[in-house]
């Protein structure tokens, strides 16, 4: 056997072994901390995996990563959502807006939509007594559907979504629908990934969003709508380089379906300093496509669009750093009152340095700074928000990002078991791992220092 062929064959067991371990891990049932052995497992036989991946001969790299793709992504199927009961509401907002109503009008425990619930959203009685995972209703009812007592909080695009794949749906098959969008939604941003970096990269790249385990976890088998977010997101920032005013509509519709993309605006307009006009078309495209979204429903919806927004913020701690986790790593060296105006500040340093200094060509390169450095800022303790920056890490390759995927795991899985301390030390460590990346990409090369070119260039002189 060849050693490129047995370069193919490690890939392929890794990936083999990579996908076991999700399996074991998604259908073990375990929760909590618990999940973060086999979990941190599959991210090991992960990095491997792309180690190994650079050795694979260049006419076998494409094909490796697309079989690895949907192989990986196939075991978010294997088994009911794990770790987050969020698709249940997603499947609720689908079937009150297939009823004809606004979903921003009733929380789902509303009377007014007691004809609407069913056995596998509003459990009986004793499933209601012995049940996991479940909400009271009061009166010895419950359900499947977190906070069900608030309005949504998810906006227009994503509601959208909900309403769609409601209504391809065939009866009675409960969460396999979302998952089953979840998958293919994965799948696309492979695919788009692939295609770009063929084009401007290394193919090889992609296989940091598709082998990643939080895409299965997290993007299928939880069926986080962030998914659809990030593949209008690479969408708009491939567009936006070369198209500003299609590049400014996607990056609405992916605001429009997760409010988290909002992060990427600076990075749609790297070096737009020197180009005012294009920063109008970008934020003016971007603002109508948002406005359009959210009409139909103003018109639909007898109160607010925001729904539960609001009240999410103040329940997570954003706009009180003493109540919760956020701000962590700001807590370490600042009295809580000051976490928030610091972060801000600090947000608003790294978009203006993005606008100003960014590569236009390359805007997913600022996106990805700004991203980064908001996770690190404000610490936020759900996983499946740091979808986004992985897609961004596999986009321009600065890899030592990932580590605050990571970090965001530890974050939600073990928040609650270890404290504010375990959030503090994940992302601290997943800092420094940022810091230490940025240090080494910008040390001079020692093999062009002295030729003033790179080995194998020419040195030109007057």
């Amino acid at each position: 056997m060849t050693h490129p062929t047995r370069v193919v064959v490690l890939t392929a067991f890794l990936l083999a072994a990579l996908a076991t371990s999700l399996v074991t891990l998604l259908r073990g049932g375990e929760r909590g901390v618990a999940v973060l052995g086999p979990y941190a497992v599959a991210w090991v036989l992960f990095v491997v995996a792309v180690v190994v991946l650079r050795r694979v001969p260049a006419r076998a790299v494409v094909p490796s990563v697309l079989a690895g793709a949907v192989l990986v992504t196939l075991t978010g199927l294997v088994a009911p959502p794990l770790t987050s009961t969020d698709s249940y509401r997603y499947a609720w907002d689908g079937r009150v807006q297939a009823a004809g109503i606004s979903p921003y009008d009733h929380a789902p425990a509303d009377p007014a939509l007691v004809g609407l619930r069913d056995g596998w959203l509003f459990p009986d009685r004793a499933t209601c007594a012995h049940g996991t995972d479940l909400s009271a209703l009061g009166g010895g009812l419950c359900t499947r559907i977190n906070r069900p007592g608030v309005h949504t909080v998810y906006p227009p695009a994503a509601e959208g979504w909900f309403l769609l794949v409601d209504r391809l749906s065939p009866p009675g098959v409960r969460h396999k629908a979302l998952q089953a969008g979840g998958a293919l939604l994965s799948l696309a941003v492979t695919a788009l990934l692939v295609g770009v970096l063929r084009r401007r990269g290394d193919p090889r790249r992609a296989a940091w969003w598709a082998w990643c385990p939080a895409v299965p976890v997290e993007g299928v088998n939880n069926a986080h709508v962030d998914v659809l977010a990030v593949l209008l997101s690479l969408a708009a920032l491939v567009t936006v380089a070369r198209r500003r005013l299609p590049g400014g509509v996607l990056l609405g519709l992916a605001v429009a379906a997760k409010l988290l993309p909002a992060l990427l605006v600076p990075g749609a307009l790297s070096g737009a300093s020197r180009r005012p006009r294009t920063a109008l078309v970008v934020l003016g495209s971007a603002a109508v496509t948002v406005a359009a979204l959210y009409t139909p429903y103003v018109l639909a919806s007898d109160g607010s669009v925001l729904g539960y927004l609001g009240g999410y913020a103040r329940e997570e701690g954003y706009d009180d750093a003493g109540a919760g986790g956020r701000y962590a790593l700001l807590r370490l060296v600042l009295p809580d009152a000051w976490a928030l105006p610091a972060a801000l500040l600090g947000l608003a340093a790294v978009a203006v340095r993005v606008v100003v200094r960014g590569d236009s060509e390359r805007p997913w390169q600022g996106a990805l700074l700004t991203t980064g450095a908001a996770f690190l800022l404000l610490t936020p303790g759900y996983s499946w928000y740091a979808l986004l920056l992985v897609a961004l890490v596999a986009l321009d390759g600065r890899w030592e990002w990932l580590g605050v995927a990571v970090a965001g795991a530890v974050a939600y899985l073990a928040g609650t078991w270890a404290g504010g301390a375990s959030v503090t030390a994940a992302y601290a460590t997943a800092g420094l791992a940022a810091a230490a990346g940025a240090w080494v990409r910008g040390r001079p090369d020692p093999r062009t220092e002295c030729s003033g070119a790179p080995v194998g260039g020419q040195v030109r002189g007057g």
